[in-house]
């Protein structure tokens, strides 16, 4: 379950567009549904705002995950992530991460500095201050999410080929990888939607293995939005569909209902 959240804000998830268009505005929110088999185990919503930040419009994205009914009573969760993301280059001035799963905590904020290549990271649960060096254009979590939905190549991906890019969390840059796999129409809530499938792989030793299985379906449409995540495990999987939106800044395409 927790691992699932996690996945929902990192990409888990990715949509994509080229970069002749943005893939979203201000305004856009969906959120997923999470079960287990038949059981609702939560939910998960992003949502993009607009904020300020140096006398400068930025975009300001908020997402959150929960757990509910039964889940909520086994394993309590309640996550919230943002990140401050400039308009014009996706690149993250700042991002808050401050989560609650089963009783671990974590209350930090990352401070980007592009330019110098550097990132301040305040964890105000710790009362601790460090600083990182960071590669270029280095995303967080959060906006690892829409800085791919704009990225150039995602459109001309062939079956097997990858985009990486450079992520900084839990105190360390890592690289993310998207392996796009192909494509499927899959039947959901709203009709079928025709999919692109991806599968995120990162680094050996960090959340996630390399290995683990773990498929995403995004629609193949100009929205790119993530349409299912679904995560294998050794007794059953969990899976993630997309429940509600609003404020796309695309037509949803859907074949049929």
């Amino acid at each position: 379950m927790k691992k699932l959240l996690f996945l929902l804000l990192l990409i888990t998830t990715f949509g994509f567009d080229s970069a002749k268009e943005d893939a979203y505005d201000t305004g856009e929110w969906f959120k997923f549904r999470i079960h287990y088999g038949i059981v609702n185990a939560g939910y998960a919503t992003l949502e993009v705002q607009d904020a300020v930040m140096d006398n400068k419009k930025v975009y300001k994205v908020v997402g959150k995950g929960y757990t509910t009914g039964m889940s909520r009573f086994l394993f309590k969760v309640d996550d919230l992530y943002e990140s401050y993301i400039d308009k014009n280059t996706g690149n993250p001035y700042l991002f808050t991460r401050k989560i609650d799963e089963g009783g671990y905590t974590k209350n930090q904020q990352g401070f980007f500095n592009q330019s110098s290549n550097r990132i301040v990271v305040k964890d105000y649960k710790n009362k601790s201050e460090k600083t990182f060096v960071i590669p270029h254009n280095t995303q967080d979590i959060l906006s690892s999410f829409y800085y791919l939905r704009n990225h150039p190549s995602i459109d001309k991906l062939k079956v097997g080929e990858s985009i990486a890019i450079d992520m900084f969390f839990d105190d360390e840059t890592t690289k993310f990888k998207l392996k796009y796999i192909g494509r499927e129409d899959i039947n959901t809530k709203f009709g079928i939607v025709p999919s692109m499938i991806f599968r995120p792989l990162v680094q050996s030793g960090r959340v996630f293995k390399e290995e683990e299985s773990l498929t995403v379906w995004i629609s193949d449409d100009n929205n790119r939005l993530p349409v299912r995540i679904k995560a294998n495990l050794a007794v059953g999987s969990i899976k993630a569909d997309l429940d509600g939106f609003k404020g796309l800044k695309n037509p949803f395409r859907i074949k049929s209902k």
